[in-house]
């Protein structure tokens, strides 16, 4: 553990060791046999329902609502039920102009942003892991050609910050890795919500390079919306096996009738299944640029290795993280933190003796 004036970093590799939190990895494209990429993540549903339903629902809100609730407030005041349908219908000539021009600016400026982030990720390369080759590559910015390091001297870390505003005293939480390349640090770091989620998504890396994580679905499908055949990003699959739960929860009498109602209400709201097909569309399109992007050399360090050719954990690495599960099994609810400071100790006073 390093501490800083605000907080403080505590490494989780290398080496790579286990630890008991479940792994979690929002952030992690494409995953298959041979390498898994990170820094990216597929795109998302709720991305598109806010892009498309966000100015649609405004729009509608002004358009529709402001006039009923004139009209409801005219009769509040005690004016009859006709003179405040005329309330109603004199509010609405005004409020479908502006509910059209807000639905159009909005819409204009939600596109924009999606455009510009759409635009940066066809040209990210992100980092990829080769579990077979037990390498990782990354593509430091303004460099031409990737480089490879070997995946047990990657280095792993969490952050811990706080800081002290008008609002009280404010948390940051982050999971950070890299590697020196010469002088200079070359990393990925995302923020998180709290420290045990970072860790996690450090988790769903180890995982997948030690052979415990081998499918997206695993680490990323927490709501268990995908079927055994659906494929493993978002799409219209998940609207359809949405659905189909929220109709059996119903008959089962774990969900009322009224939450189904609102289910439909805020789907309708958000275009129905636009959204799922939009980013059917997205995911298409970024695998197409994204094999495109690749330098030739990291397509080939890509390729499938025979089997015999695997690299293989080294047995530092097998013996530490023994005895990690050990103590983790003996002292289940010791931070793991502390368990890895003392499995380090052990063996740093382990090579002094010999």
């Amino acid at each position: 553990m390093e501490p800083f004036p605000s907080g403080n970093m505590t490494y989780l590799a290398p080496l790579p060791l286990p630890t008991p939190t479940p792994p979690y990895g929002p952030h992690i494209g494409e995953l298959n046999d041979i390498y898994m990429d990170f820094g990216l993540g597929s795109p998302q549903i709720f991305s598109w329902q806010m892009t498309l339903g966000g100015p649609f629902s405004v729009a509608f809100s002004i358009a529709f609502l402001i006039p009923l609730l004139g009209g409801f407030l005219g009769m509040v005041f005690g004016d009859g039920w006709y003179t405040s349908w005329v309330y109603v219908e004199e509010i609405f000539k005004e409020s479908k102009i502006l509910g059209l021009e807000t639905y159009l600016l909005m819409l204009l400026i939600s596109l924009a942003v999606w455009h510009h982030n759409h635009k940066k990720r066809a040209h990210i390369i992100p980092t990829r892991f080769n579990r077979q080759r037990r390498e990782v590559c990354f593509m430091p910015a303004g460099e031409t050609e990737p480089v490879f390091v070997p995946w047990e001297s990657l280095s792993a870390w969490i952050i811990e910050a706080q800081g002290a505003t008008q609002y009280g005293i404010h948390r940051q939480y982050g999971m950070g890795i890299g590697f020196y390349h010469g002088e200079t640090l070359t990393s990925l770091e995302f923020q998180c919500a709290g420290l045990p989620l970072a860790i996690s998504h450090w988790e769903a890396i180890r995982g997948y390079m030690e052979y415990e994580v081998n499918d997206l679905r695993s680490i990323q499908d927490l709501q268990d919306l995908q079927g055994p055949d659906d494929p493993p990003h978002e799409g219209l699959h998940t609207f359809r096996n949405a659905r189909a739960r929220m109709h059996q929860q119903i008959r089962e009498g774990t969900r009322t009738r009224l939450s189904g109602f609102f289910w439909y209400l805020y789907h309708v709201m958000t275009l129905w299944t636009i959204p799922n097909h939009l980013v059917e569309w997205e995911v298409r399109r970024l695998e197409r640029i994204g094999k495109q992007a690749l330098p030739d050399i990291m397509r080939e360090w890509s390729d499938p290795l025979p089997q015999d050719q695997w690299a293989k954990p080294s047995e530092e690495l097998l013996r530490l993280s023994e005895q990690v599960r050990q103590m983790q099994k003996r002292q289940p609810h010791r931070p793991i933190t502390e368990i890895f400071a003392e499995v380090q100790r052990t063996a740093s006073n382990g090579k002094r003796r010999a």
